[in-house]
């Protein structure tokens, strides 16, 4: 499979309902809420481009631009963004959807990097580099 191929089916998109239980005082998702959400979508994209064992060992710049109410959908998409010997980056972004009328924004944007490891959790090359 090309390598472009391969970014491109790797693409993950997750759908989710605010429900109130993951929200904070003001009615909204809890912010850490959402980064566990992301990091689960980055993981997912990055073991589906890689085939690989892989764990996050950072994430870099979370812009919170839009809160998240409680009663709307969002949608989580993870693209891959740069690959390495090692380690890949995974871009995510949330995006709001209200439930009742058409309307559709960004909320967040967020990236993490993932390293390729081994069966004694040592970093290895990434399968399709």
């Amino acid at each position: 499979m090309a390598y472009e191929e391969r970014i491109a089916k790797s693409e993950t998109h997750i759908f989710k309902a605010v429900f109130p239980n993951s929200t904070n005082h003001y009615d909204t998702l809890f912010g850490g809420t959402a980064m566990h959400l992301m990091d689960e979508v980055a993981f997912i994209t990055a073991t589906r481009f890689s085939r690989q064992k892989m764990v996050t060992v950072s994430s870099d710049r979370i812009d919170f631009k839009k809160p998240i109410p409680a009663g709307t959908i969002i949608e989580l998409i993870g693209k891959v963004s740069y690959v390495g010997n090692t380690s890949i980056k995974i871009k995510v972004e949330i995006f709001i959807e209200q439930m009742y009328i058409e309307h559709r924004e960004k909320a967040i944007t967020g990236e993490f990097t993932f390293v390729a490891i081994d069966e004694n959790k040592k970093p290895v090359k990434i399968n399709a580099v």
